[in-house]
């Protein structure tokens, strides 16, 4: 439904800095130095194995890196390598998705004794879920259960793992406009899953929100959505903030003041203020300097304009700053269900130990490559593009393994070319390969 106007206008007058589009790009530079270890064939009929909001499709521990996909039969395909290595040991596994749903994407994460999760299959429907029999094995024992609440209509499935090897699993329970964000809590040790919240973020049977999450490196928990009234996605407007600074179980704003659990509409904090049809874009992501301070980045249409663009929304410390990244020439309307055909990806941003910030993308106007934005000053002000890949990577979304990089700053990015039709249909493609690229980001 419509948000109300006089509403809208309540949050538009909350202090929230707009710059206009005053930042700086510079022409694009070659290409970075890349290497690509091949593992092999997938499905590529749609972007269901390169979705932005996989948590993960890669991901390492101390010893191995592991990947999931779908084969072209829809089994899920298991991979595991140990770290420096190019050899890639193979597993099929017996457990099957519906692969013509992009939704019905794979997540997975090592915990802090080693064992692998798995949830694969989930667009409004039950729950699956496996653990590995032993620490950083393949074999994987099927449970489908994790506190038993609230597991019959799963979506957008994630996890995120604590610095003491605990895990946070978010999912929303309900369906696109009218659904709730359930975060449960799982410890390591005891072996043990808890629901912290079964409705974190509450859409009050008129909306649902998508969110991204990220965790710094105090442990703080870092989250930012977009509201959707309807299953259309030109219903997305606003992008909200939360934080949480033990573990997930009471959340404030980026003041500090206390929020009052469920949040809802009305009580969020409002990092930006965007109107519904502005094609606003839901699942992105956010990342977090070494100051604690959140980066969330999105596309949306600027006022006066048919051509959306990138923007860098963040605190500096003194309110939210906004500040468009890209000058794009395509212009494209987002309207309608389903997984959409875009000529941008959903972006993914990255901040070094140093502060830089990284937005990975890919887009209609480079040949479809994997390319990204640079920025190394404070200002956030100048973004120098670069070239990541030279060939074309088709409807790809940027994902990547986010222990290697939290932990060892390397960049490593899940790659496959893949199709995708529009409102959930499928493409024509062959099986494609499926690569874990590192990039070299110190050039």
């Amino acid at each position: 439904m419509e948000i109300k106007r006089n509403i809208f206008n309540i949050f538009k007058k909350r202090a929230v800095n707009l710059i206009l589009p005053g930042v700086l790009l510079a022409a694009c530079s070659s290409g970075l130095k890349t290497n690509t270890t091949d593992i092999a064939e997938g499905w590529s009929a749609n972007s269901i194995n390169t979705v932005i909001f996989r948590r993960n499709s890669v991901v390492s521990s101390d010893k191995n890196q592991y990947a999931a996909f779908y084969d072209t039969a829809g089994y899920v395909i298991l991979a595991r390598r140990s770290l420096g290595s190019t050899d890639w040991e193979i597993r099929k596994t017996r457990f099957k998705g519906n692969v013509l749903d992009a939704h019905n994407s794979i997540s997975i994460m090592i915990d802090g004794e080693g064992f692998l999760h798995m949830v694969w299959n989930e667009h409004n429907s039950d729950l699956h879920y496996c653990v590995s029999k032993e620490p950083e094995s393949l074999e994987l024992v099927e449970v489908n259960r994790m506190t038993g609440k609230h597991e019959n209509s799963v979506s957008y499935p994630q996890f995120y793992k604590l610095r003491n090897g605990d895990l946070i699993f978010v999912y929303r329970d309900g369906e696109s406009g009218n659904g709730n964000l359930v975060i449960n809590y799982y410890n390591a040790l005891e072996k043990n899953w808890v629901m912290l919240h079964d409705n974190l973020i509450d859409g009050e049977g008129k909306r649902n929100a998508y969110w991204q999450l990220d965790i710094d490196d105090n442990d703080v928990i870092h989250l930012s959505w977009v509201w959707r009234e309807t299953p259309d996605v030109a219903t997305n407007h606003d992008i909200c903030y939360a934080r949480s600074k033990d573990g997930g179980r009471t959340w404030e704003k980026s003041n500090g003041e206390k929020y009052l659990l469920p949040i809802t509409l009305k009580s969020a904090e409002y990092a930006a203020t965007i109107p519904q049809r502005s094609e606003l874009i839901n699942q992105t992501s956010m990342c977090i300097d070494k100051e604690g301070r959140p980066y969330i980045v999105n596309y949306w249409t600027p006022e006066g304009s048919n051509v959306p663009q990138y923007h860098l929304v963040y605190n500096d410390g003194n309110g939210w700053q906004i500040k468009q990244i890209s000058q794009l020439k395509t212009p494209f309307r987002l309207s309608g269900a389903g997984t959409k055909r875009i000529p941008i990806s959903r972006p993914l941003i990255l901040c070094d130990k140093n502060n830089s910030l990284y937005l990975i993308y890919r887009g209609s106007e480079t040949g479809n490559r994997i390319t990204l934005f640079v920025c190394k000053d404070g200002e956030r002000s100048i973004w120098k593009p670069r070239d990541i890949t030279n060939f074309s990577v088709g409807m790809w979304e940027p994902t990547y393994d986010t222990e290697l990089w939290r932990n060892s700053g390397i960049l490593n990015l899940f790659v496959q070319k893949v199709g995708q039709g529009d409102a959930e249909t499928i493409e024509k493609i062959p099986p494609q390969t499926v690569s874990v690229l590192e990039v070299n980001l110190t050039e």
